[in-house]
């Protein structure tokens, strides 16, 4: 079984690799129709993410674009635990 590991959330994706493939590309051509009530660019990062379970391609930059954001969000949590407030000395 075919799973698509979002964040900390693991989905469990269709046995079959065409299956896989069409919801892929019906997510992604869904995303480029945002203009929608129903349909939003939220389609589109996610049929990328089901995508990457069978395409070498769009898997090396989905990792690629996973790094990039794990060390963006690591380097924003030391900024801020660096820059906040320390109570110097004590009551008094």
């Amino acid at each position: 079984m075919s799973y698509a590991k979002i964040g900390r959330f693991k989905i469990k994706l269709p046995r079959s690799v065409v299956a896989r493939r069409a919801l892929g590309v019906g997510l992604c051509a869904g995303g480029t129709l945002s203009f929608l009530p129903v349909l939003g660019l939220w389609m589109l990062p996610l049929g990328l993410v089901v995508l990457s379970a069978d395409s070498h391609g769009i898997r090396k930059f989905r990792r690629r674009l996973d790094l990039k954001v794990a060390t963006w969000r690591r380097s924003r949590r030391r900024g801020r635990a660096d820059t906040s407030p320390t109570k110097k000395g004590g009551p008094g």
